[in-house]
């Protein structure tokens, strides 16, 4: 027996462009799918027009969500859905639910999740910002794919409001996300989750109601994915900080060895190489502890220095925050004893203290970094 379907729509003011899309649904239901169990949910987020009667009138079965915000619609919707498979869009009718058996036909060729591209597809004229198509939804993109695709599931529209799942399947995902983010989360946990994942090629047409105010904010919204897309990557910054970190160091163990040495006319590895390599190395930690903050939430890769560190007894911890201490205390004694040698004006050794200023330096701010996640680990 063919799986059931459950249509689930967002909705908030949509009294006019919601009735074509419940037509072409309807008309989906009674050809396409007319084999099937299938349902038809509009999950209102508060409309004060006349959507509610509109979806009562096309047989929908209206779910209310209280909480504001996209994500929480479809969330709402979606926990009410009884069909096997679920398939959303939205309720402004730039996406063609006419289109949705080649999104199901995809599916059961043995995916979890399916997205209809449009950019693999046709985009209307005046359907898709020019920020949108060509910077915002190519750089989400490219990140989504470099922290989470593994090699496979690559993806091209990660911003993509037409898709199509299983119902088993994002019961797994764990989505929490109630505004426009909650499309990013749902890509990420898919792919933490090593779900299967396809795309097909649809159609984006402009919004019928070019007059009103969009719900979606081009820069609010794209930071907000672009956050709840690095808050799964802890790995990534641990990476990056360690790659960072050891660079700077080995760079300054250079520059205060051989340095400063010259090539084709400029001179590098000086002391003005030094305080470049010193701020590099003060990123590096700052990426290392924005993993190690990230780690505390509990994400499905367990990283084991971070757990290390997390899990060591106070007693251990106390140990560990001294013995850094000490190490700066005794750069910093050192530092204060050559200068206090030139009577405190003029310091002779400039590599040696820069070295010992960029260590001590290093050392408090990894050391009140690990006292800040102890701390948030609390809370």
């Amino acid at each position: 027996m063919s799986s059931s379907v459950s249509f689930v729509i967002p909705c908030l003011n949509e009294e006019y462009t919601l009735p074509f899309v419940l037509e072409k649904i309807s008309a989906v239901k009674s050809e396409a799918l007319s084999q099937r169990v299938v349902e038809i949910i509009v999950a209102d987020n508060g409309s004060d027009d006349r959507s509610i009667q509109i979806a009562e009138k096309f047989g929908a079965r209206i779910v209310h969500c209280s909480t504001k915000g996209y994500g929480a619609a479809l969330k709402g919707g979606i926990e009410q859905a009884l069909g096997e498979i679920i398939i959303f869009a939205d309720a402004d009718n730039t996406y063609d639910f006419l289109e949705t058996p080649k999104l199901i036909q995809e599916l059961e060729r043995g995916y979890d999740l399916v997205l209809g591209s449009r950019l693999r597809g046709t985009i209307k004229k005046h359907a898709m910002p020019f920020l949108h198509r060509y910077l915002g939804t190519p750089v989400l993109n490219f990140v989504i794919n470099f922290l989470y695709a593994k090699g496979k599931n690559r993806i091209n529209d990660c911003n993509s409001g037409f898709r199509c799942f299983k119902r088993e399947s994002y019961k797994l995902w764990g989505i929490k996300g109630d505004g426009m983010e909650f499309a990013s989360e749902m890509l990420i946990k898919a792919m933490i989750h090593d779900a299967k994942i396809s795309q097909v090629p649809v159609t984006l047409y402009p919004d019928m109601k070019a007059n009103r105010v969009p719900h979606l904010k081009t820069w609010r919204d794209g930071m907000r994915h672009l956050l709840q897309i690095l808050v799964y990557a802890p790995k990534f910054f641990r990476n990056l900080g360690y790659l960072l970190f050891g660079l700077c160091w080995i760079s300054m163990v250079l520059s205060a060895f051989i340095g400063p040495i010259v090539i084709a006319h400029i001179s590098v590895l000086g002391l003005h190489t030094m305080m470049f390599i010193m701020l590099g190395s003060f990123l590096g930690i700052f990426s290392w502890s924005l993993g190690l903050f990230l780690s505390l939430k509990k994400n499905e890769d367990s990283l084991r220095d971070y757990d290390y560190i997390m899990n060591l007894q106070e007693d251990k911890l106390l140990v560990y925050i001294l013995l850094l201490c000490l190490l700066g205390i005794i750069s910093f004694t050192f530092i204060l004893f050559q200068w206090s040698q030139n009577s405190f004006t003029f310091l002779s050794l400039e590599k040696q203290t820069l070295v010992l200023i960029a260590f001590s330096a290093n050392n408090i701010f990894i050391v009140s970094n690990i006292i800040a996640a102890h701390l948030l680990k609390r809370l």
